[in-house]
Parts: structure tokens; C-alpha cells; sequence
């Protein structure tokens, strides 16, 4: 009789859904070259754990005004969000789930590079794949700070999953 309840009670607790875990997902994105900005990014999108809050969005870093300027030196630099069809001409390249805690550590990179000062953007030590790069760090990546690829988004990411096997959509 007793050996009945253990076999009732896997059986009950297979019936019962289970709720799904809550999670963000950070996929980083290269684009190709062009006249639209950023060439390198991050696309968060999920459910953040501890308050329910539903996420779909991207951040890159770019120039505020693309123009001959960028060539020149610094100019005022600005995080920025694209549409739907700029992220499906885009490439992803490998995906992260995220702890509420380094969702949060993420966002706050974010709005750290929307308020810096200034001139904020340098084609040479601040620009997109800087950005993702910062991002990929503190999300415990290996990255190549010396890289010669920071004027090559594709490049700079696939340098990246070289330094981190294992990385995938």
C-alpha cells in the first residue's frame, strides 16, 4: 500500500505545469558596413526574474551625427536602439542567458555610455565594438583589448567566440 503514494505522487506532479524559468537573453550582432550605425550591438530580450518586467530591445553606441567629423576625432557619441528590420539585416552571432544581476550590471553599462559627456564617440578607442566589447567583459567574457579588429564589428565578434568556445545562438 505505501509503495502506491510515491508512484501517485510522481504521476500528480508530472500533471502539474511547470512554470517557465524567467530569463534575458543578450545575442550579440554585428552589421555589415554602410551608412547606418552601430556595426555592432546587443539585443536583450526575455523576462527578468525578480520583477516580471518583459524585455525586447538593442543597444549600440554610434556617433550622434555621422559625418566626415568621425575621421577627424572625438564627437558627441549616443546609445541607440534599431527597429526590426535593421536587426534582421543583421548578423547574430552568439547568445547569453543573463541572471537578473547581470541584467542589471548590463543596463547600467548602458546608461553609463548614454551619459557620458561630450564628445563621447572616437572611431579609434570609443565606438560600437568598443561597446560590445565593454559588454561582453563584464558579462565574464574573454575579450582581446589590443584587438585590430575594432574597426571590423564581424571580425571583433567572431575574434571573440574564438576566445570563449562554446558561444552559440
Amino acid at each position: 500500500m505505501f509503495r502506491i503514494f510515491p508512484l501517485l505522487f510522481l504521476l500528480f506532479a508530472s500533471l502539474n505545469p511547470v512554470a517557465a524559468k524567467a530569463e534575458v537573453i543578450a545575442t550579440f550582432y554585428s552589421h555589415d558596413f554602410g551608412d547606418h550605425f552601430p556595426h555592432a550591438f546587443v539585443k536583450l530580450k526575455g523576462k527578468v526574474d525578480s520583477t516580471g518586467e518583459q524585455v525586447d530591445t538593442n543597444y549600440g553606441f554610434t556617433a550622434v551625427s555621422v559625418s566626415p567629423a568621425i575621421l577627424m576625432g572625438s564627437v558627441k557619441g549616443m546609445i541607440e536602439t534599431k527597429g526590426d528590420k535593421y536587426i534582421a539585416s543583421s548578423n547574430p552571432h552568439f547568445s547569453l542567458r543573463l541572471s537578473d544581476l547581470e541584467y542589471a550590471k548590463l543596463i547600467a553599462l548602458v546608461d553609463k555610455w548614454r551619459n557620458m559627456p561630450g564628445k563621447s564617440y572616437s572611431l579609434n578607442s570609443r565606438n560600437c565594438v568598443h561597446f560590445a566589447m565593454e559588454a561582453a567583459a563584464l558579462l565574464g567574457l574573454t575579450v582581446n583589448r589590443k584587438s585590430k579588429f575594432f574597426k571590423k564589428p564581424k571580425s571583433f565578434v567572431l575574434e571573440m567566440m574564438k576566445l570563449n568556445p562554446g558561444l552559440k545562438l
